[in-house]
């Protein structure tokens, strides 16, 4: 689990992902239609979608010869859960 939550904060840490996020929130879209909205090149696009990807937080699906990319929220909801559990967590270590 806590490799899972590394490799979604370690996703969240460059500020155009956090972007990339906020706009996928808005809707489902295209790297085409994103890349309108940020301050990158298309190739540095594909980078931080791929990064996004890997992580969970992102997902695409087919449509012609489109891909549409939106937020896994299932992903968002567990990665808040993990947060809200570290909160929780009891000293367990006498020093």
């Amino acid at each position: 689990m806590e490799n899972q939550m590394a490799e979604a904060f370690r996703a969240l840490s460059d500020p155009n992902r956090l972007l990339i996020m906020k706009l996928l929130l808005e809707g489902e879209s295209c790297g085409c239609t994103l890349i309108n909205s940020l301050p990158i090149s298309q190739p540095t696009l594909s980078y931080h979608l791929r990064m996004l990807s890997a992580s969970g937080l992102v997902t695409s699906r087919k449509e012609g010869t489109w891909n549409k990319n939106f937020v896994n929220k299932e992903k968002i909801k567990e990665t808040i859960k993990y947060l809200e559990e570290l909160l929780e967590t009891k000293k367990t270590c006498k020093l």
